[in-house]
């Protein structure tokens, strides 16, 4: 063979090889898959490249809430592929819409509880497989057992974990029925939740700050085995799994496009062989789905009986409004609002907008969860160059259409910009509520947000605010912050603010004021620890034309809306024209 021709053959066979072997270009931009996935798959990222060198499809991950995710795939968002913790909710959710053209699990991860080894041993739990969900149930109502779990309206992992707690507090081994709900059990069972969050992820970093006032948390077995493996526990976390039984994650990628069936087939083929399920145990400490590998020694081997997932929507419904409305610790969050003359125009529609939604006007899927629930007691702090009005409403009822719905969007849509702003005078004003009102009322969850438009120019320094915050009292600092980041705020200063009072900041500049306020509601606000908050404190540090509510705690005083005009605080009257529905807070 002559050079000329040698050098074309092989060039040629290159050529082929190069078409052939997978992951090197045969597919191009027609192999790389859309997948809309939850955000505890972040885990399986170092493993993406291994999957595109062994299938030839390159897959592009965005990260977003299960139930998040199931509306925006149900208003007609395109994707490729959905990959989540537990298809059951979408698959019910998508009704004859066809929605979903196949799925295959791929990996399992129940959810379970971790308790820490001193406390398992004190209760006589290490090592006892009969363990039941009514045993933590029991320690939990006796304040005993201090644990954290994940918002189920938010996050997979809680919303798991809610459906087998309340079947297996109904005593039966069915499916649960709406009307099967024991609410009296579950309240009891909620008693002991001391700290939420929206994901799973960020549930075990909250638990890592906060694990010396906690017993133990409730999420997939995999987080909970990594958490003992990171060297970042004081004290190993034992992990029990309730002999009435749990329900597992077992992670069904979806496939939604119906072009991608042949990329899809490569997927799944490859994702269930034993090298992968092999390489996934190693990496995420998931069990793998396909039968006859053996486990990794670090996952423990009880019996797992699993509990039958609901068969409709309406019961999981039902059983998330309970938990809202009914089963956990009520609320107490404080909203403090920039009113400054920056927020002009636009900014003052988006924040009227943006609080109005969350008194259920926003009926989409989140939007129906999202949204200001029974029990709680919510205050509307607003400011510029100094505090403007405090206004608090105790949510009774709600439908968009009650009473109290109806007088806080009365009280936004009369807001006005004008003036400075006073970022941390009203933040210090907010927490000097909370203050007082955490000595009263112990069993509440509560958070602070704060939305602000530009940077501090009237008040209190950051400087001084620091110190402020310091010198409060232990369980005043665990009220977390939330900042929104909104037009020209000062970023460095609001991620500060998160950062000093172990909050989040929230980026308000590329997604509306109604959604982030949406995110806040599912994810943040029940986020800190249950302490003791809720009541309602007294007037006498405000300084301002007008004030709502506040007035000083009485035992049996009925709580609804209060209006405290400054005429009626310069008389130091602390019992001034209250109003409203009847009962305790």
């Amino acid at each position: 063979m002559n050079p000329k021709r040698q050098f074309i053959y092989l060039a040629l066979i290159a050529l082929t090889l190069t078409l052939l072997l997978p992951g090197c270009g045969l597919f191009g931009s027609s192999d790389t898959l859309t997948v809309l996935a939850g955000s505890e798959l972040k885990d399986i990222e170092p493993l993406l490249d291994q999957i595109r060198r062994e299938t030839g499809v390159q897959l592009e991950l965005e990260y977003i809430g299960t139930l998040d995710g199931a509306e925006s795939l149900l208003s007609g968002a395109e994707y490729d592929l959905a990959w989540f913790s537990h298809g059951g909710y979408l698959t019910l959710l998508q009704g004859g819409h066809g929605l979903v053209v196949t799925q295959e699990k791929t990996m399992l991860s129940p959810v379970v509880m971790g308790i820490k080894e001193s406390r398992a041993r004190e209760f006589g739990w290490i090592d006892n497989p009969d363990v039941t969900w009514q045993d933590i149930a029991d320690k939990a109502s006796s304040s005993e057992l201090r644990y954290a779990m994940t918002n189920p309206a938010a996050s997979n992992s809680g919303f798991t974990a809610l459906i087998g707690v309340a079947t297996a507090l109904t005593g039966s081994s069915d499916a649960i029925n709406a009307g099967d709900v024991n609410v009296p059990a579950l309240q009891a069972f909620f008693k002991g939740q001391a700290l939420t969050a929206g994901s799973s992820g960020w549930l075990a970093e909250s638990y890592v700050t906060e694990q010396d006032s906690l017993d133990g948390l409730i999420n997939y077995e995999s987080v909970l085995l990594s958490l003992n493996e990171s060297g970042e526990l004081r004290e190993d976390l034992v992990l029990i799994y309730p002999k009435e039984g749990i329900i597992t994650a077992d992670y069904p990628l979806m496939l939604l496009n119906a072009d991608k069936q042949e990329q899809y087939d490569r997927l799944i083929t490859y994702l269930r062989s034993t090298e992968f399920q092999e390489e996934m145990m190693r990496t995420t400490l998931r069990r793998p789905v396909v039968p006859g590998i053996k486990l990794d020694g670090r996952i423990p081997t009880p019996l797992l009986v699993e509990i039958p997932f609901p068969n409709s929507v309406e019961i999981i419904d039902s059983l998330l409004f309970s938990y809202l409305d009914e089963q956990r610790l009520p609320a107490y969050a404080i909203f403090v609002l920039d009113v400054s003359g920056s927020m002009r125009g636009s900014g003052i529609r988006d924040l009227k907008a943006a609080i109005n939604n969350l008194t259920g006007l926003d009926e989409s899927l989140t939007g129906r969860f999202a949204r200001f629930r029974s029990r709680e007691i919510i205050t509307l702090v607003t400011f510029s160059s100094g505090v403007q009005q405090v206004e608090l409403f105790q949510i009774d009822d709600v439908s968009s259409q009650g009473n109290t719905m109806a007088e806080v969007r009365t009280f936004v849509d009369d807001l006005r910009a004008d003036g400075g702003t006073a970022i941390y005078s009203a933040l210090r004003e907010a927490y000097q509520l909370a203050t007082e009102a955490q000595q009263q009322d112990p069993d509440r969850l509560y958070s602070i947000v704060l939305m602000s438009d530009g940077e501090n120019t009237d008040g209190m320094s950051a400087g001084s605010f620091e110190n402020f915050f310091e010198g409060l009292s232990e369980d005043a600092q665990n009220i977390r912050t939330f900042t929104v980041l909104f037009g020209d705020a000062d970023e460095k200063t609001m991620q500060a603010l998160a950062d000093l009072t172990n909050g989040r900041m929230f980026d308000g500049t590329s997604e509306s004021l109604s959604f982030i306020f949406k995110q806040i509601a599912k994810k943040s606000g029940l986020l800190g620890k249950n302490r003791s908050v809720g009541a309602i404190p007294r007037c006498k540090s405000l300084n301002s034309t007008k004030f709502g509510l506040i007035v000083e705690w009485q035992p049996g005083l009925p709580i609804g809306k209060w209006q405290l005009r400054r005429s009626d605080w310069q008389s130091d009257l602390p019992l001034i024209n209250y109003g409203g529905s009847d009962g305790g807070a």
